[in-house]
């Protein structure tokens, strides 16, 4: 089986820093998603690249060997993707977990068009086990994320400022408020977003809030149909954006505003390092049409 560039790169975060952890910290990764790309590489390189001790990690003689191929390898390839960018400088990827919806990106394609008439943004579903929607492995140039978001190296610029809802079964027994406080939460089963999301899963779980309370995770979802499935069953409760709202009003689910819980923010966010052409005017553009609009609440 021929190895992918993700899988390179994963091993030389681990060859610097030979720490998983560390090195999974660096790739907004959790560490047993990078230990599981790592032996597939070992799999299929069928070799071991690094020697586990308890006393830390160090590569073996393969994995030296493999380190300036995989350098050089990676260098040719984003090389490649900067020509291929150059060739097509009307083309952006972008990223998210779920659309950005607000009426924003008919607007600025409209806009986008207007400018460039050969622009094309192609619009990439990435799981929110991947807080960056693509932005680490540079797969997307741009995404529309969730804060927290460490900066550098990533710029943004605000969508919008929305409320916290919490989304609950129709026969809960705080169905019938108009409101909820944290505190009416806090012994509640949680869905939470898989542990790889890091801050982003606890942003979610308002852990900053909780005052040490120990969260009660139900269990772990990885997109919007499989939350309403699990609120609507009983499974769990969760937190959501207002302006996603609408996803989840179908009947089986109630909304409720958490008074107490300070406000989510969209951003379309990029990696200041890599930015193609028409990265920063979709930016500009995005921003003012969500200003123009109100759509920060």
């Amino acid at each position: 089986m021929d190895v992918n560039v993700r899988e390179l790169r994963y091993f030389l975060a681990v060859a610097r820093e030979l720490n998983f952890t560390r090195a999974a910290e660096t790739l907004y990764v959790s560490q047993p998603a990078l230990s599981k790309q790592i032996r597939a590489l070992e799999r299929s390189l069928r070799v071991e690249l690094f020697e586990r001790r308890s006393a830390g990690v160090t590569l073996t003689r393969a994995g030296a060997e493999l380190v300036p191929h995989a350098e050089q390898i990676i260098d040719v390839w984003e090389g490649a993707k900067r020509s291929i960018s150059k060739a097509s400088d009307c083309t952006l990827v972008i990223g998210m977990h779920t659309s950005p919806g607000r009426g924003l990106l008919p607007t600025v394609r409209a806009m986008m068009v207007a400018d460039c008439p050969e622009v094309e943004l192609e619009l990439r579903q990435v799981a929110w086990s991947d807080r960056t929607a693509g932005l680490a492995d540079q797969s997307t140039d741009a995404a529309f994320v969730w804060l927290p978001l460490p900066r550098p190296p990533y710029r943004w610029v605000t969508i919008a400022r929305e409320p916290r809802l919490v989304a609950l079964p129709k026969e809960h027994r705080l169905a019938s408020r108009e409101s909820v406080s944290i505190g009416d939460l806090l012994d509640e089963p949680f869905l939470a977003l898989p542990g790889s999301a890091g801050p982003l899963r606890d942003f979610w779980l308002a852990l900053d809030e909780r005052d040490g309370h120990p969260v009660r995770v139900a269990a772990e979802i990885t997109d919007t149909e499989e939350t309403y499935e699990a609120v609507a069953s009983g499974i769990g409760i969760c937190l959501l954006a207002a302006g996603n709202a609408p996803i989840f009003d179908r009947g089986a689910v109630t909304m409720l505003p958490v008074g107490d819980l300070g406000p989510s923010e969209l951003v379309l966010a990029w990696d200041e390092r890599h930015c193609p052409p028409l990265l920063e005017t979709f930016a500009s553009m995005c921003e003012r049409v969500a200003s123009d609009t109100v759509l920060s609440r």
